[in-house]
């Protein structure tokens, strides 16, 4: 499980450290360790209470520890990552789709509530492997091919959503 409250310390040390944070890219990613990746109709709520916890709980946490001083200042960018399983679900990633697809809908909500704040949230969709060493057959990408996407969204603050395929 994810320990919301060491990330929330990080954001606000980062934070201190810096002089406030503009920007929240959250993606949290590594290794599945030995979460179980289950088919929807195989899926109970312990397979996937980790993926919520991950990636909902998980940018809940990060936004309570950055937003009210994005807020305060009128200005800043949350940005949040997933995989395209979140708007088109792959049956053997049925768990870890369904995390994805409410992390979506909770960013599309925030999006709307910061309107004209100054301060804007988006979601990115990737649809591709992200690196070199992904299994054979499939598509992938490099960070640099993507970069660009994150940058258009903090600056043109116009959109609530890309998505990425290679």
């Amino acid at each position: 499980m994810l320990d919301h409250d060491a990330l929330t310390q990080a954001l606000k040390d980062a934070a201190t450290r810096f002089d406030g944070i503009d920007v929240l890219e959250y993606s949290p990613a590594g290794s599945l360790g030995s979460a179980p990746l289950t088919a929807p109709s195989e899926t109970g709520p312990a397979d996937a209470r980790w993926a919520m916890d991950l990636l909902l709980h998980g940018a809940v946490a990060a936004t309570g520890a950055v937003l009210p001083a994005m807020r305060e200042a009128g200005a800043g960018t949350l940005l949040y990552t997933n995989g395209a399983g979140s708007i088109d679900p792959t049956p053997m990633l049925g768990n870890l789709n369904a995390a994805q697809a409410a992390l979506r809908n909770w960013v599309f909500g925030l999006h709307k509530e910061l309107a004209g704040t100054g301060a804007q949230a988006a979601h990115v969709a990737i649809g591709a492997w992200v690196g070199t060493d992904g299994p054979p057959g499939v598509p992938a990408a490099s960070a640099d091919d993507i970069a660009p996407l994150y940058w258009e969204l903090h600056t043109r603050r116009d959109e609530a959503e890309r998505v990425f395929t290679a």
